[in-house]
């Protein structure tokens, strides 16, 4: 075993037994009189009870779908679908956190360079952000601070292509950027082109350079959306939103390159000639034994047993979320509970993890946020 690997398969084993029990929990969420919604949400969340405070505004800004918390846990970054004055594209918004009650306060906020910014990421040394597009098809990278603001854009890469749906793959969409356990490499998933985008990352300069090979891919007309890594670092798991399936790839640490495994449907048999259904989310437990998926309208999380040998996922449960139309979720750092977020009904609901299985189970706690779309723990 390599040393690499050697590292990320006891960063594996320990993540349950180091994280604590105390957190706070911020609620990306789209703003407007129709959801009342007023920008970030942040709740308080105990591990050890299952308890989860009622959300309570964090900071005000417009239609903030998507946020990311700074390793220092001093900075939160948010993508807002708002258009900023003598600016092209919608923001990117850095703001300081003040603990313990989570407020926020805007440090600053730059232009994402093309429409609909949906999903933003660090890298794991805090020094670098980076953004997908979906209105703009295009990832752009920023620089990091010393006092948490951003930088202008450093680099900006326009995606070209398209698919086989002509509605929906006219034109490259990308969805998400997801970061490499090793921090060299960031994966950008583009529903428009059903290609995954690699580029290789400099955290010191904040630059983002097309990576050779230049992307990996999911069936024609799959739409790939979301991803998440393995705890080894070996599979990644991407969730095909238009397919309503997931796809496994190897994971080549050396090369950065990604090869196909396993496409599977995320719904039982006797539900996947539905329409109007897609994915939104992919998840992956600590333990590396069970991968979670968000079905919207079919509202379920799929619930993958996965052979951490082979990466290979078994479907095992689509559990109820409680709710309509469930984006984003996550599990707290502990393994042993998960938050879903209901875009579609104003809400989140918490589930209890079981230990042995991965299978959910509803806790009964339920609260009102508006339109909710992204989940994330601060350990405090």
């Amino acid at each position: 075993m390599s040393p690499r690997t050697l590292i990320l398969s006891l960063a594996a084993l320990t993540t349950t037994a180091l994280a604590g029990d105390k957190y706070l929990v911020y609620y990306g969420t789209y703003t407007g009189a129709k959801t009342g919604s007023k920008g970030i949400y942040v709740s308080t969340f105990d591990s050890t009870t299952g308890t989860l405070g009622k959300p309570e505004l964090a900071g005000e800004t417009g239609s903030p779908s998507f946020v990311a918390i700074h390793p220092s846990k001093k900075y939160l970054y948010s993508v807002g679908e708002m258009s900023i004055p003598g600016q092209k594209g919608g923001g990117v918004t850095a703001f300081s956190i003040s603990l313990p009650t989570g407020a926020l306060t805007q440090i600053n906020q730059v232009s994402s360079v093309t429409a609909g910014p949906c999903h933003v990421n660090l890298d794991k040394t805090g020094t670098m952000a980076m953004i997908a597009n979906y209105g703009g098809g295009s990832a752009a990278s920023y620089q990091i601070q010393a006092d948490g603001s951003l930088s202008e854009p450093i680099s900006h890469h326009q995606h070209i292509g398209s698919s086989t749906d002509p509605k929906r793959q006219k034109e490259p969409h990308a969805h998400s950027v997801n970061i490499s356990p090793d921090n060299r490499f960031a994966f950008v998933c583009d529903l428009g082109t059903d290609k995954i985008n690699i580029y290789a990352i400099d955290p010191s300069t904040g630059k983002m350079t097309p990576h050779e090979p230049a992307f990996g891919k999911v069936p024609a007309g799959s739409g790939p959306r979301h991803l998440a890594f393995h705890p080894s670092g070996k599979f990644v798991f991407v969730n095909n939103e238009m397919s309503m399936t997931e796809t496994v790839f190897a994971y080549d640490t050396a090369k950065g390159t990604l090869t196909e495994i396993q496409t599977l449907s995320t719904l039982p048999e006797a539900d996947r000639s539905q329409s109007g259904l897609s994915t939104a989310e992919t998840v992956a437990h600590p333990n590396g034994k069970i991968v979670y998926v968000s079905n919207r309208g079919h509202d379920t999380i799929s619930v993958f047993q996965c052979d951490p040998a082979t990466g290979k996922l078994t479907l095992i449960q689509n559990a109820s979320v409680e709710g309509k139309t469930p984006r984003n979720f996550n599990l707290d750092p502990t393994g042993k509970w998960l938050i879903a977020a209901h875009q579609g009904s104003n809400s989140i609901a918490l589930f209890k993890v079981d230990p042995d299985t991965g299978k959910l189970t509803f806790t009964g706690t339920k609260h009102e946020v508006g339109a909710p779309c992204c989940v994330r723990f601060l350990e405090l």
